[in-house]
């Protein structure tokens, strides 16, 4: 009786709420045996196929390639990738991979030569002569990874269990619809299957093995008996067909009916599960020496004129295996890759298979349905019945859906295996395995930047850490040095004292001062006739040469001519005025003198006219008596050529005598000021008629072209006495009003100074 149930106890399952019972639809595929498909002319292989960071490359462009040479390194877990046949690397570029964005990855894209060379293989048929750390890095050096859909590396798996694993369960489940490729590869691969489960024995030494397989797959349930029949190391379990009898959770308490914790994972409670994919790929790995270069596909679904499983090399077009299995597209095809239920549809159909990839479903429009509208929830709890995970999907959705990440992992969203059995009992037909994907995408995006900011926190801190250490150092190092100097510096500081001692052993006596003597300085007298000397000598024996000649240094032949033309009576004046550029100088003006004119100086005598950018306000001191002299020509009036200049002409004096006769205009100096807004002041007014317009050579003011110039009306003077009264008035106005017939104009005068030198009636 004890026996009996010890046996019933030891073939006992148990079961998991939730789950779902959709149609199967794998007969379509799993009736054929495998086959193989032509290779592709062309095979884009991804860096990555796996869970963990892209390996290092170790080709180049142009380089020839067999079949299963690496393409890249492996360490940690970066997992390397090997090409699945020989030809010539032709690029290695971003390109479009397995993923629902069709997400561009870098790849590398090999021309296939058709000849599929392997590279030399050498395997180890006798496995347990070596060591444990031996065939993990074996394992994980041929690139063998998780082939049941999460692709977690197997070397790195095997090598995080360690001695705590008492339970190895191989999983033979496939529970989704439609996909047949673990189905096949049993009923025709199942002694290289266990083969390679005993090597996953030999390496995890478990307390038991078992082997979970559904009741839906009675040809491979028989193939593998037929193998384990003297077997007492390994045990097959038959489950009910339940979806998602496959999940790792779920099966794991389906045959071991230990649940696996929240946030926690199967090797926790001492189990480690492998696919029956992996365990084929193992043995493959170790005993043939052939890395992973080719996993079974399913080609399935009602759009496929000849569906079944092939073998696919990794890196071939999904148009390719599609096009080999008779595929007719139709208006709005759809074909996904994965099963119907954890899938996901395919932007376009040139991305390339790999390691994960185990099925390509291209179902017609009557297999799919019509697409059905999104409606509100309703909160049936249908989604929460059907969950595996015991969790509440509605809750989730609505956290989700409103951006509460932290509400969302509070109620373990990361325990979602994304089945989708809640999605496919929901009867407003909300996609909630979308809304589950996206949310645990944000999370994951969320506490990655966290984890960087607070490694940069850290490197900061360590960084002013460190530089405090320094500074502290170096703070102590100088402080020693100043306390306990150097045996260096002891020796200088010796060496100096002992020469200041010399000193003053050598110094003569002090000079002691008499009272009416003088001092002795006949030293100081004989040393600087000794440096006189020593001058003379000096000079005499290095005479200077006369290397300026007057006829041949044309600077001083300038100089000279400029001399010559200031003492000229003639040109001596014109010649100074012409020769000053870019000066703003007010000639003298033309009248006669009290006192006989002294000779024309030369211009070195006349500072401000040496003075450039200057605002010179030239102040005669004498009077006018006599008639002004007939206008100068232009070129004897520097003032005219100078340009932006602001010049304030003050006189100095009163015109007693009758004016002298209206000046030709060329005679106003600052008409002929360009670009200067000149405000004209007219002391009188105009009693005659104007004289007539002087020819225009003589107005050099109108040659100025550009320049807003202001000409003062010729006015002839008022009465003596009106004159002498406007005068007595202006000293007591701040402000004075002085009117032309030709226009008006008010003329603010500043100060009393100013008004007196303006008043010349």
């Amino acid at each position: 009786m004890l026996k009996l149930f010890s046996a019933f106890r030891k073939d006992k399952v148990w079961d998991f709420d939730g789950g779902i019972h959709p149609p199967e639809m794998k007969s379509q595929s799993n009736g054929t045996p495998l086959r193989q498909v032509p290779l592709a002319p062309r095979f884009v292989i991804p860096l990555k196929q796996h869970i963990g960071a892209e390996g290092e490359l170790c080709v180049s462009v142009g380089d020839r390639v067999l079949r299963g040479q690496a393409l890249t390194r492996g360490r940690g877990r970066m997992l390397p990738v090997h090409a699945p046949t020989s030809g010539t690397v032709i690029a290695i570029a971003p390109h479009s991979t397995a993923h629902p964005s069709a997400l561009a990855e870098l790849s590398v894209i090999i021309d296939a030569d058709g000849e599929d060379r392997w590279i030399e293989r050498e395997g180890w048929s006798d496995y347990r002569a070596h060591s444990r750390e031996a065939l993990i890095e074996r394992i994980h050096q041929y690139g063998v990874a998780g082939l049941g859909g999460a692709g977690f590396p197997t070397g790195v798996k095997l090598q995080g269990g360690g001695d705590k694993i008492t339970t190895l369960i191989i999983n033979a489940a496939e529970c989704e619809p439609y996909i047949t490729a673990d189905d096949r590869l049993m009923q025709d691969c199942a002694a290289q299957i266990v083969e390679g489960i005993r090597i996953l024995a030999h390496i995890l030494q478990p307390r038991e093995v078992l082997i979970g397989i559904e009741d839906n797959k009675p040809q491979a349930i028989s193939m593998l008996r037929a193998v384990l029949a003297d077997a007492h190391d390994i045990s097959l379990r038959v489950i009910p067909t339940k979806y998602p009898s496959g999940g790792a959770k779920q099966l794991t308490q389906i045959l071991t009916g230990k649940q696996v914790p929240h946030g926690g994972r199967s090797s926790d409670i001492g189990v480690l599960m492998q696919n029956v994919g992996t365990a084929y790929a193992v043995k493959r790995a170790v005993v043939d020496g052939e890395p992973i270069t080719e996993r079974v596909v399913t080609l399935t679904g009602e759009a496929v004129s000849r569906p079944g499983n092939v073998w696919a090399r990794l890196g071939t077009p999904v148009r390719h295996l599609l096009n080999d299995a008779g595929f007719c597209p139709s208006a709005d095809q759809m074909v996904i890759m994965g099963g119907p239920l954890m899938g996901f549809t395919l932007p376009w159909l040139d991305v390339p298979v790999v390691k994960i990839t185990n099925c390509l479903l291209a179902p017609s429009v009557t297999e799919m349905g019509a697409s059905q509208e999104e409606k509100s929830c309703i909160r049936c709890s249908a989604c929460a019945d059907a969950c595996p995970a015991d969790l509440l999907p509605q809750q989730l959705y609505w956290f989700s859906k409103g951006q509460q990440h932290d509400k969302a992992t509070a109620h373990h969203i990361a325990d979602c295996i994304e089945c989708g059995a809640c999605a496919w009992v929901c009867p407003s037909n909300i996609p909630l395995v979308q809304y589950f994907r996206q949310e645990k995408a944000e999370i994951n995006a969320i506490r990655l930047e966290e984890k960087r900011a607070a490694e940069a926190k850290a490197r900061f801190e360590a960084r002013q850490a460190r530089l405090e250490r320094e500074k502290a150092a170096r703070l102590a190092r100088h402080k020693s040095a100043a306390v306990q100097p150097a045996a260096k510096d002891q020796d200088a500081i010796a060496a100096a004292l002992a020469r200041v001692k010399e000193k003053q052993a050598q110094a003569t006596q002090p000079v002691v001062i008499q009272a009416g003597s003088l001092p002795d300085n006949s030293a100081v007298i004989a040393a600087r006739e000794a440096r006189k000397a020593q001058a003379r000598a000096k000079q005499a024996a290095h005479p200077v040469a006369d290397s300026a000649i007057p006829g041949d240094d044309p600077r001083k032949a300038a100089v000279e001519a400029a001399i010559a033309r200031a003492k000229s009576p003639q040109t001596g004046a014109a010649g100074r005025e012409a020769n000053l550029p870019n000066r703003s100088t007010r000639a003298k003006p033309r009248w006669k003198r009290l006192s006989p004119a002294p000779k024309p100086a030369s211009r070195s005598s006349r500072p401000e006219a040496n003075l450039p950018n200057r605002s010179i306000r030239v102040k005669p001191q004498w009077k006018r008596l006599s008639p002004a002299p007939k206008p100068a020509s232009r070129s004897s009036r520097p003032e005219a050529n100078l340009p932006n200049r602001s010049i304030r002409v003050k006189p100095r004096w009163k015109r007693p005598s009758p004016a002298p006769k209206p000046v030709s205009r060329s005679s106003r100096l600052e008409a002929n000021l360009p670009n200067r807004s000149i405000r004209v002041k007219p002391q009188w007014r105009r009693l005659s008629p104007a004289p007539k317009p002087v020819n225009r050579s003589s107005r050099p003011e109108a040659n100025l072209s550009n320049r807003p110039t202001r000409v003062k009306p010729r006015l002839l003077r008022r009465s003596p006495a009106f004159r002498q009264k406007k005068q007595h008035s202006s000293r007591l106005l701040t402000r004075t009003k002085w009117y032309s017939e030709s226009q008006a104009r008010l003329i603010p005068i500043t100060s009393a100074r100013h008004r007196e030198s303006c008043c010349w009636y």
